[in-house]
């Protein structure tokens, strides 16, 4: 865990969420602020900074994570939706722990 880091301390449950899912290694919970009817994000629960900073160990938890979008965005009502991961400053990522967007619920996808 890192100290400083919102998703961390979401994980411990020292910040809540409106959390939909949670297993051993990820969590998922609505975004705070959406960008589409349907918005949330998959996160691991192992602290790792983003996308750029991922190993041959991360393999599977990011495998996970992407076969989680559909199953639980199926369960949020969305037929279609979209993925997004923001990778370092430059690549728009704001939080500084990992994270999977997923969006829908709209006649168009979100732009992001």
């Amino acid at each position: 865990m890192s100290v400083d880091c919102i998703f961390c301390k979401i994980v411990n449950g020292v910040i809540p969420s409106k959390k939909i899912y949670e297993d051993d290694d990820v969590i998922a919970f609505n975004d705070i602020k959406p960008s589409a009817k349907v918005h949330f994000l998959i996160v691991p629960k192992l602290h790792v900074e983003s996308l750029a900073s991922c190993e041959t160990q991360h393999q599977a938890l990011l495998g996970k994570m992407l076969l989680l979008a559909p199953k639980i965005a199926k369960e949020q009502g969305l037929a279609g939706f979209k993925t997004l991961i923001n990778t370092g400053r430059d690549g728009g990522q704001e939080v500084f722990h990992l994270h999977l967007h997923v969006l829908g619920g709209g006649e168009k996808p979100p732009k992001t």
